[in-house]
């Protein structure tokens, strides 16, 4: 069985592999090199999603259940998320600037990041000190499907759908973000499992 010390070792060699990784993404015909900024923000913030995702799903089977085990792996996946997303932020910025020279800071899409990043950090606090597995589970569960719903209605500038990297039609393109994606969603397991050791609820 794999000793929790032994994560964050793995964490470091996952963020490791992911910067390796992003230096030698395919150039994209319009952005040259820095579209490899764009594969590392979209990598990022598509992995804060699936945790905030995953952390609802465990929050509701704990809800369900009455399993402390699901509420603690809703909290550790919550704040996962919550990291993923903050640090996701300054990817966005530094692909603003590299690609499009300067920072739209009044994007709709990016204002809402910082509201919805803000708002994460504060919650995550505050659930870690009324320490209430239950609530936990059920902000989270909230937090996830407020979010989505929101984002659904924002206005699209600089993020038109459908998914520019996906209908590309370049395999090489697709292949390297998703490759990106499962490393990022590997390194967020790993912090997954950090965090998960400081849940009282899943020493029981």
């Amino acid at each position: 069985m794999t000793k929790v010390k032994s994560f964050p070792a793995y964490l470091l060699i996952a963020l490791l592999l992911i910067a390796v990784l992003a230096m030698f993404g395919p150039e994209e015909q319009s952005l040259g090199s820095n579209v490899r900024l764009v594969y590392l923000h979209g990598a990022w913030v598509l992995t804060a999603e699936l945790a905030f995702l995953a952390a609802a799903l465990s929050g509701l089977l704990g809800l369900v259940l009455q399993r402390d085990l699901f509420h603690a792996w809703s909290a550790a996946l919550g704040k996962t998320g919550v990291i993923f997303w903050v640090s996701y932020l300054p990817l966005s910025m530094l692909a603003m600037q590299a690609n499009w020279n300067g920072l739209f800071l009044a994007e709709p899409r990016f204002r809402l990041a910082v509201i919805f990043a803000i708002t994460g950090i504060l919650l995550q606090v505050g659930l870690s000190f009324f320490n209430i597995p239950w609530l936990t589970s059920l902000a989270n569960i909230a937090y996830i499907i407020t979010l989505r719903v929101i984002f659904a209605a924002a206005e699209n500038i600089m993020h038109p759908p459908p998914s520019p990297i996906f209908n590309s039609g370049n395999y090489a393109i697709i292949g390297f973000f998703a490759a990106l994606n499962l490393l990022a969603l590997l390194a967020a397991y790993f912090l997954a499992r950090i965090l998960l050791g400081f849940e009282p609820a899943s020493r029981k």
